[in-house]
């Protein structure tokens, strides 16, 4: 019995010696791999945040996950704490003659091989995709494992030859290419003298460890690059907002017989939506309102443009149809393919009567004793044909009246339910201001739109006018 228990105890003590020594040797391909699956586990995420598949960052991280399982699945520690099953070699196995197929796949979209020889470096996997089936089916042998280093010693031969004879001066893609060298090299003792003659140190995963470190430094400047470029980009929106704000009116200048209130809300930092005062005075009042199609800065361009021919045609501010004539002809030919919507009013107190005139805009609204009507007279967008032609509509003004201009952005906002605000709600927003100044009233009307709005997917402008009465 007292023999027994030694005999075991001798086991026990063995057992855990090689365990240890086992762990020693083991330690720096553990961290390894534990490093490159994470690095790999990483570019997969940020391909998830993003919501965008990048073949490149994929193929490295497959590449690098696979190469991190290697390093696990060949350790001396996991053979003595897994039971020698079949599974286990046969997964052993596939891993090893599967990890050059993303590697390959890497080198080739990073462009490595050149454009003239893609087509050669996609083969380089296929006898490897090959070889992975036969294992899967026949199980691992010593043979497909020879076969497995031949092809590694061959591709990466031809990977040196290649990367040589590709020449290029972007410096990121030098340090990769000296980092991919490093790999290579050690790769190929690994695969060659190592193969031949075992020595106690694996050193291919130092090279991978060189190679994506030199990813990583890559990825770390052009990610600096980026946010200088970003903070650039931040400054010059900001000063383009600040140019399109000094283009529009200030506030309409105080009048005996008009009130006018505008608010503009841009979608980015400049916007396609535009308002300019064509007159102004205590016996008359122009308003002119307009849309450039799409958002952003070449909408804000073309609205630059649409300002320019709006202040050329200021003689006919009292013909809308006119003035909206005058600008087509400026605009038609010069939008690079941009639309334009536009409204314009024309308000005479002595004469106690409107005019109005639109390209393609949403219909103003009068709101009169608590109710409230569309004034539509329509004719073709600016900046598409030559041939349009416009009318003006006449309407006798009562005191009291508040006209309505603004952009489809208000109609077509929408809550979560991707439900539009509409006509409707614009008009009964614009009755519940009856008792509201021009300046409270613009405010409502815009607060309306934005609490019904998840979030704001257009540029947003209004122009309040009050008829007071008067000659």
């Amino acid at each position: 019995m007292h023999c027994s228990l030694a005999m075991f105890a001798i086991d026990t003590q063995l057992s855990s010696g090689e365990v240890l020594r086992a762990f020693h040797h083991d330690e720096p391909y553990l961290f390894l791999g534990s490093a490159f699956t994470t690095v790999g586990a990483v570019a997969i995420g940020f391909c998830v945040l993003r919501r965008r598949f990048d073949a490149l960052l994929i193929s490295m991280a497959i590449f690098a996950i696979l190469y991190g399982q290697r390093l696990w699945l060949n350790a001396d520690l996991l053979r003595l704490t897994v039971p020698n099953s079949e599974f286990f070699r046969r997964l052993q196995a596939t891993v090893n003659l599967a990890m050059p197929i993303p590697a390959f796949i890497f080198f080739r979209i990073a462009g490595f091989f050149g454009h003239r020889h893609r087509t050669a470096s996609a083969l380089l996997w296929t006898p490897f995709l090959i070889l992975v089936g036969i294992s899967l089916m026949a199980g691992p042998s010593p043979q497909l494992s020879l076969i497995n280093n031949l092809l590694v010693v061959f591709a990466l031969l031809y990977m040196v030859v290649r990367s040589h004879r590709t020449s290029s001066t972007n410096h990121d893609l030098v340090v990769i290419r000296r980092g991919l060298l490093c790999f290579v090299a050690l790769a190929f003792f690994d695969n060659t003298v190592v193969y031949l003659m075992p020595l106690p140190l694996n050193i291919e995963p130092f090279g991978f460890a060189i190679f994506l470190g030199c990813l990583g430094y890559v990825a770390a400047r052009r990610s600096l690059e980026r946010d200088v470029e970003l903070g650039e980009i931040h400054r010059e929106l900001e000063l383009a907002r600040r140019i399109q704000l000094s283009i529009l009116p200030g506030a309409f200048p105080e009048s005996a017989n008009f009130h006018v209130a505008a608010r503009y809300v841009p979608m980015t930092s400049v916007a396609g939506d535009l308002f300019e005062f064509t007159a102004t005075g205590d016996r008359q009042a122009g308003l002119f309102i307009a849309d450039v199609a799409g958002h952003g800065v070449p909408a804000a361009l073309i609205a630059s443009m649409v300002k320019m021919a709006a202040t050329s045609q200021r003689v006919n501010a009292a013909r809308p149809a006119q003035l909206l004539a005058g600008m087509n002809a400026a605009l038609c030919g010069n939008t690079q393919g941009q639309f334009v919507t536009a409204a314009c009013v024309h308000l005479d107190s002595a004469a106690r009567e409107l005019r109005y005139a639109a390209a393609g805009h949403p219909p103003m609204l009068l709101l009169r004793d608590g109710a409230v009507r569309e004034i539509a007279e329509n004719g073709l967008i600016l900046a598409a044909f030559d041939f349009a032609t416009y009318s003006d509509m006449k309407l006798k003004i009562e005191s009291g009246d508040r006209l309505l201009l603004y952009t489809d952005g208000l109609i077509e906002a929408s809550n979560k339910q991707e439900e539009f605000f509409g006509e409707e709600s614009l008009k009964t927003a614009l009755r519940n201001t009856a008792k509201l100044t021009a300046a409270e009233a613009a405010d409502k009307i815009i607060s309306s739109v934005q609490d019904w709005a998840t979030s704001q997917e257009d540029d947003l402008t209004v122009l309040v006018c009050d008829y007071l009465g008067g000659n």
